[in-house]
């Protein structure tokens, strides 16, 4: 029987079922890949470009980046504290899911953009703390209305420039090269 098998896989047609295989499974990852870089629909479609122009800080909206590993997304009552006072709030089409989670007491049922794996620990806290910018990952969100990745974000992405910033400091490379730095 097995003999029969590697005959049959040695065989032409064996090759060719072969490569197909392996062109449909290439092809599984790459779009398992793909899926996980399309941003998704927000419940509101957040201007980032235009808040920014306002001079708010992304750490207004995104507190918890400053204080550990995830970012976390605003409160409906966050974005009701500045909308409350414009008039345009209440008969804007956009904002329209925002009056409804007020008057409802329901949260925004955002969903997180620029997510990892659940074996990567991201923390922005060290990233903040060594002076990186937001833009620096998230890139230059005062050009963009709805936030995408602005890269893919994998572990070759962040390698790259954890040894950028590593410079010529050894220590600091293998440290920040670690996989126990990323994956604990």
């Amino acid at each position: 029987m097995v003999k029969k098998i590697f005959s049959w896989l040695i065989s032409p047609l064996g090759w060719i079922s072969l490569l197909i295989l392996a062109l449909i499974v290439f092809s599984g990852i790459i779009w398992g890949i793909n899926l996980t870089q399309i941003t998704p629909e927000q419940p509101i479609e957040f201007p980032h470009d235009r808040h920014i122009s306002f001079g708010i800080q992304c750490l207004y909206c995104h507190q918890g980046a400053s204080r550990g590993p995830v970012a976390g997304l605003p409160t409906q009552t966050k974005c009701w504290g500045c909308h409350q006072q414009l008039g345009i709030t209440k008969t804007s089409v956009l904002l329209k899911p925002l009056v409804q989670a007020i008057e409802k007491n329901e949260p925004i049922q955002w969903i997180p953009v620029a997510t990892v794996p659940d074996f990567v620990k991201f923390n922005h806290r060290p990233h903040i703390a060594a002076s990186l910018n937001c833009e620096a990952c998230h890139g230059d969100l005062s050009k963009l209305t709805i936030y995408e990745n602005p890269q893919i974000l994998n572990m070759g992405w962040c390698l790259d420039c954890h040894v950028e910033k590593a410079g010529d400091d050894y220590e600091k490379l293998v440290k920040l090269t670690d996989c126990g730095t990323c994956h604990y």
